[in-house]
């Protein structure tokens, strides 16, 4: 896939929000705290350097996974056995196998496509708790005339993420259920043959939270990392990209993903980049 237009979009979120950003049910928000500033040159505690230069510095303490992110493939598993076969207890202190650095000693690029199910359903958003289907998956690429080819990278949009941002976090975690697609036999088949690099939606989990087809809770976590070991990103920002693409009618592009090389880490912050 080459770049047409050369038009750009980054998909990461605004990270440090003083109105607050969404994470998953009990992760904390991000700490953001200046350990310099010319609060400390006032106080004298510190002095300019030689030529009167000064500097702001800072740090943040976040969940790996608190904002824009890609999941390590040793973040979710099931019983006791990690993708490619490694024992559970590999995770205890920090990922020895699995971990994110081994996905961020390549990142993530290739083709990508955008399935906006949410324009499809003619939604603004998808309703909480909102089933897609395989079927709406094929119905949108459809519509949008793009074909899928193995080794892309796909983009689900809900529209979903936005709300909280429109109608604050209160609404947004009241009854918590997030739309998305869930386990399918024919999807995950569909998934496993044409190889996919990677999947991400604009949702905090990438997926249903509830699954309608298995009535437990994110089983494409499961399926994914820990069966198919399929990178899964969560929390793109696909509002601008998902406009340009219905107003030119492209829904296919280059997408690069560079996550942090976070040694033993459960995930990492990303903010891809789309260029047409």
């Amino acid at each position: 896939m080459t770049a047409r237009t050369g038009k750009t979009f980054t998909l990461g979120l605004w990270i440090n929000r003083k109105e607050g950003d969404p994470v998953w049910i009990g992760r904390r928000p991000t700490v953001h705290l200046m350990t310099k500033d010319e609060g400390t040159y006032i106080s004298g505690k510190a002095e300019p350097r030689p030529g009167g230069g000064k500097s702001a510095d800072d740090i943040v303490i976040m969940h790996l996974q608190g904002s824009t992110q890609v999941d390590a493939l040793g973040h979710y598993w099931k019983d006791n056995t990690l993708y490619n076969g490694f024992d559970s207890r590999t995770t205890i202190g920090g990922l020895a196998k699995d971990d994110v650095s081994k996905l961020a000693e390549r990142g993530i690029l290739g083709r990508g496509v955008l399935l906006d199910v949410a324009r499809h359903k003619g939604k603004g958003s998808l309703d909480k708790g909102e089933m897609i289907s395989f079927s709406d998956l094929l119905d949108t690429a459809k519509e949008e005339g793009v074909k899928i080819n193995k080794h892309d990278i796909i983009l689900v949009r809900t529209g979903f993420l936005k709300t909280f941002y429109e109608k604050g976090p209160n609404e947004f975690y009241k009854d918590f259920s997030e739309p998305g697609i869930t386990y399918e036999r024919e999807l995950v088949k569909w998934f496993y043959e044409n190889e996919f690099i990677a999947y991400g939606s604009d949702t905090i989990a990438s997926e249903q939270t509830y699954s309608s087809t298995l009535g437990i809770m994110l089983p494409l976590h499961i399926f994914f990392l820990n069966y198919l070991g399929l990178p899964i990103m969560e929390m793109l920002w696909l509002e601008e990209l998902a406009k340009d693409c219905a107003e030119d009618g492209q829904y296919d592009f280059f997408f690069i993903a560079s996550p942090l090389k976070v040694i033993g880490g459960t995930g990492s912050p990303i903010n891809p980049i789309v260029i047409k």
